[in-house]
């Protein structure tokens, strides 16, 4: 480690609370489109886009006018006390963008996790019942409502219970370690009738059920990625009970996928989804996006004194018609399949690999100690990271031991595939 980054580092340590999780000493001096340059000038090729946040590439230059402009004209508007123009344009842009040609309202937020809150609280009140499902291995974010739907890791609910009471979770349909043991399509979908057989007829009186909260993409948990007709079953299990469909698209949002949303790709059109991530060029910001009926609370149900701040509302219009205007959907259904394509390759070569699987750019690799008991590679995932860290290239893992692989959707192929070199040679080595 160099002596800058050094130092950093060591402030770090004593300065910084260490619930943080860091894979490897990378001090962040600037970022620009898919590249980042650490504080002692080297210069790394981000196959993470700072946890999928930089959709529209690091300090996309048309977000940081749109942020340059407004933080002239005013840095701060409480939007729960006062209107604000942008603010109407972006839930406008939100109305028109997200699955579902039904009116909707927005609720601004700084972040996911508050998107999560916020569907959480309205569900319970438009519903009037306490109940929710959610899933295992998912995650939701780290506040005390939205941590009582995680179950991702361990780590993240030690010693904070007791939680937010009236969660139940079910296995999500991970393919891979089938949680009854089945293979798909044969398997009917043992997790969905799991869910009416068992768990609404033994635990959970249906009656109680506000509603489901789902990732149509697993993110944290591993990027599990389910059968193409699974969500349209589980929305009907939904409109059966009559449960709200609530749509986690934190990480799946905003072309990451190749569509603008998940959900696009699955058929289904939520009853309210949360956003944030990419929703806004790397400025804080998050959205719960509901139908207009179910957002009718009243004044003081749910507020935020930042949420909608008109400096991330302005960058969120300009990524936004970024996207649009790059096609940056397109960009990323095509480098996907190259990029899928290329991991298909590199597992057939390498025992290591026991899964590949992704949509766009949101694709992953699992590690496996043998591909017959598809033990955890644990270690060997956590050399991958550090060995392409030392190359030049910035990876991330996800769920136990999957590498993913989400750079910014502005990437070009050239890049793509120098990065995707990058990764078959570490994991050759490994």
């Amino acid at each position: 480690m160099a002596k800058k980054s050094e130092l950093i580092v060591k402030k770090d340590s004593r300065l910084i609370s260490p619930s943080y999780t860091r894979s490897y000493p990378l001090v962040i001096d600037k970022a620009k489109d898919c590249w980042v340059w650490d504080i002692d000038g080297k210069k790394y090729l981000d196959f993470s886009s700072f946890i999928a946040v930089s959709n529209v590439g690091h300090s996309n230059p048309e977000a940081v006018k749109a942020v340059k402009e407004q933080a002239d004209k005013c840095l701060h508007n409480a939007g729960t006390d006062f209107y604000n123009e942008l603010e109407v344009k972006l839930a406008r842009e939100l109305n028109r963008i997200t699955p579902g040609d039904f009116t909707k309202r927005v609720f601004f937020t700084n972040s996911g996790t508050e998107a999560v809150e916020c569907a959480f609280k309205l569900a319970r009140w438009y519903k009037k019942k306490h109940r929710m499902i959610a899933f295992l291995d998912s995650f939701h974010g780290r506040s005390m409502g939205s941590l009582s739907l995680t179950a991702s890791k361990i780590m993240q609910r030690d010693h904070f219970s007791p939680l937010v009471p009236g969660v139940t979770h079910i296995p999500f349909a991970y393919c891979y370690r089938c949680a009854f043991g089945k293979e798909y399509p044969m398997c009917n979908m043992e997790c969905l009738k799991y869910l009416e057989d068992e768990i609404l007829t033994t635990i959970v009186p249906p009656d109680e059920v506000a509603g489901v909260i789902v990732e149509p993409i697993q993110g944290e948990g591993g990027y599990i990625f389910p059968p193409k007709n699974y969500h349209k079953r589980l929305q009907n299990i939904c409109k059966k009970y009559r449960f709200l469909y609530i749509a986690d698209e934190i990480q799946t949002g905003f072309g990451r996928t190749g569509y603008m949303f998940a959900s696009e790709y699955f058929g289904v059109k939520p009853d309210i989804i949360c956003l944030a991530k990419g929703i806004a060029a790397g400025t804080p910001l998050g959205a719960c996006v509901a139908k207009k009926e179910i957002m009718s609370w009243p004044p003081g149900a749910h507020a935020s004194t930042f949420g909608g701040n008109p400096v991330s509302c302005a960058a969120s219009l300009a990524s936004i018609n970024y996207i649009k205007k790059k096609n940056l959907c397109r960009n990323a259904e095509k480098l996907g399949k190259i990029g899928l394509k290329f991991l298909k390759d590199v597992k057939e070569e390498n025992e290591i690999v026991g899964d590949v699987r992704g949509l766009g750019l949101m694709l992953a690799m699992e590690l496996v100690k043998d591909r017959k008991n598809k033990t955890h590679a644990k270690k060997e995932t956590h050399k991958v990271l550090n060995r392409a860290f030392r190359k030049g290239l910035i990876l991330l893992s996800t769920g136990v031991s999957t590498i993913r692989i989400i750079p910014p959707l502005t990437i070009t192929k050239e890049d793509f595939e120098k990065g995707l070199d990058i990764l078959e040679s570490v994991i050759k080595k490994i």
